[in-house]
């Protein structure tokens, strides 16, 4: 197991947790009530530079070195994620058509997604453009909330889908 780093940073939506070794990140929770705790590497401080400019609405993308995922698919499901551009939204199924997979399989990724806000999980509504769920911060609170971030400052028309 490599050795890991983290910072605790504060964002608009409460403190978030980096996680990362010294070559990748490896996890981001959003969480409440936590004392602050800079970024002491190079790969932590652009983390942190990088999630302050998206809360800024001056970045769309991040482009931050991301621990792989144990399976194949579940790197192709997140790149899915990854794809969806800042400010737009897709379903769960129009993702899974386009990734040849299932809804509940793109459920299942972005349920699990260790990293919140850089893989854009919660760009990915139920059917009917309904929030669903948000295994962040304060779940669907929280899904609203960036959604609503993005909307500010996206270049497309609010509710576009745009795979980018």
């Amino acid at each position: 197991m490599y050795a890991r780093d983290q910072a605790i940073i504060a964002t608009p939506i409460g403190v978030v947790r980096v996680i990362a070794t010294t070559t990748h990140l490896v996890s981001l929770s959003i969480e409440q009530g936590h004392d602050l705790i800079a970024p002491v590497s190079p790969l932590l401080n652009a983390a942190q530079t990088q999630l302050q400019e998206w809360f800024s609405g001056t970045r769309r993308d991040f482009d931050l070195p991301l621990l792989p995922l144990e399976s194949d698919r579940g790197n192709a499901l997140r790149q899915g994620m990854i794809a969806i551009s800042f400010g737009a939204t897709t379903s769960y199924g129009a993702l899974a058509r386009m990734l040849n997979s299932s809804p509940r399989a793109i459920g299942q990724a972005c349920a699990r997604n260790p990293l919140p806000i850089i893989v854009p999980c919660h760009r990915v509504l139920a059917a009917g453009g309904v929030l669903g769920a948000y295994s962040g911060g304060d779940g669907p609170v929280t899904k609203a909330w960036l959604l609503a971030h993005e909307q500010r400052y996206a270049p497309a028309p609010s509710g576009q889908l745009d795979f980018g």
